[in-house]
């Protein structure tokens, strides 16, 4: 029998796979941002690749997450929207819908990522939303007070995907995220998929095989 697939879309940190890849799932994760090629680590292959020029390989596939880019569709950043022009905000809508393709293509459950963004107008509302905090009491003890921000988040679901029950903590970081310094790494740092969420949605949406 194959080994079941993982696939995680714009995905540079691979948090999101973790608990797939230790329950002996095959976890691609694809972004332009690791070393071209595949690199292998355990369970996870790092992918070095342009996503919309890469499928997955033969095989039943039992996940999918999509993370991608918002910097030119986020509503926090709309005051910038006229001076980057009509380009890249039809870049990045094309990517969103790129990964609503493959989402489909892969008959299985599946979100595809955002914050709150012009993606709602010109698409659809997102199935659900949440913040990282909602998320946090899946972790232990002594990693929850890093998560305990609030950073809304929105979800386009699909393929049977079941939103995990949230076990929440009481967000007293606040919005950090939104108040991290400029630096060159400043988007990846506010891409970073939180562990708890992950965890959460692995609990939710496994299948023994």
């Amino acid at each position: 029998m194959p080994i079941p697939i993982v696939i995680s879309c714009f995905d540079l940190t691979t948090t999101l796979v973790q608990p797939w890849a230790e329950a002996g799932y095959l976890c691609y994760c694809v972004d332009l941002q690791h070393p071209p090629g595949e690199t292998r680590d355990g369970n996870i292959i790092r992918v070095g690749a342009d996503v919309r020029e890469w499928l997955p390989p033969y095989g039943p596939v039992a996940f999918a997450a999509f993370f991608p880019p918002c910097t030119d569709t986020a509503i926090s950043g709309r005051a910038h929207f006229r001076r980057k022009g009509l380009g890249s905000v039809i870049k990045a809508l094309q990517l969103f819908e790129w990964s609503a393709r493959l989402a489909a293509w892969c008959q299985c459950p599946y979100f595809i990522e955002n914050p709150v963004s012009t993606v709602s107008t010109y698409w659809r509302p997102p199935d659900f939303r949440f913040d990282p905090c909602d998320y946090a009491g899946y972790l232990p003890a002594e990693r929850q007070l890093s998560e305990a921000y609030t950073k809304r988040t929105c979800l386009w679901t699909g393929g049977g995907f079941q939103l995990p029950e949230p076990k929440a903590v009481v967000p007293i970081l606040g919005s950090k995220m939104y108040n991290l310094p400029d630096s060159k790494n400043r988007a990846n740092l506010r891409s970073v998929t939180p562990a708890g969420f992950a965890r959460a949605v692995f609990e939710a949406n496994y299948v023994a095989t």
